[in-house]
């Protein structure tokens, strides 16, 4: 999703740089840049821990500049009320685990990629597609992605427009 986002922005004639919160975490200082577009995906109701350590260690820069946040779980495919609830919990663990409050998130559905994962993986990920309604083939990947919706929300998010760019996304703040 990150590198998709970048190839927008480098199509609209933005800079952009992308790294992994695991490996390039001491190269990609938020201060050394405009704005900052972070995405994570949730998985057994967490992010990704090193993201989670990046945000809080950068969030007083973060919550000074244009900051945005997408955030990738099956459970934004779904169109249960309790699925979206579980999602505002987690987030709202994010933002009180980090201190960052990003002006705009994004939630954004993501992949199941069956070929990539080991048996049990595969299962579990499975099931949990089942149980919210998707019948999937282990045998093929998924993508769930509105791109459409995703994109025009990195375009607002970049250009300052408004954020309204579909059901998955809103603005946090009025700051910024």
């Amino acid at each position: 999703m990150s590198e998709r986002a970048a190839g927008w922005l480098r199509a609209e004639g933005h800079a952009v740089a992308i790294g992994d919160a695991s490996v390039d975490a001491t190269r990609l200082a938020p201060a050394d840049y405009d704005a900052a577009l972070l995405a994570a995906s949730l998985h057994i109701g967490r992010y990704q821990a090193t993201l989670v350590d990046y945000a809080r260690r950068h969030h007083a820069v973060l919550n000074a500049m244009r900051s945005a946040f997408i955030s990738v779980s099956l459970s934004a495919a779904g169109v249960d009320a309790r699925d979206w609830e579980g999602l505002e919990q987690c987030l709202e663990r994010f933002r009180h685990d980090t201190m960052w409050r990003p002006n705009a998130v994004y939630q954004a559905a993501g992949a199941i990629r069956y070929r990539q994962y080991g048996l049990f993986t595969r299962l579990a990920i499975w099931f949990i597609a089942r149980r919210r309604g998707q019948r999937t083939a282990l045998s093929r990947d998924y993508d769930f992605t509105d791109s459409s919706a995703l994109k025009n929300f990195v375009l607002d998010f970049i250009t300052g427009r408004s954020f309204g760019a579909g059901p998955n996304s809103r603005r946090e703040t009025t700051d910024g």
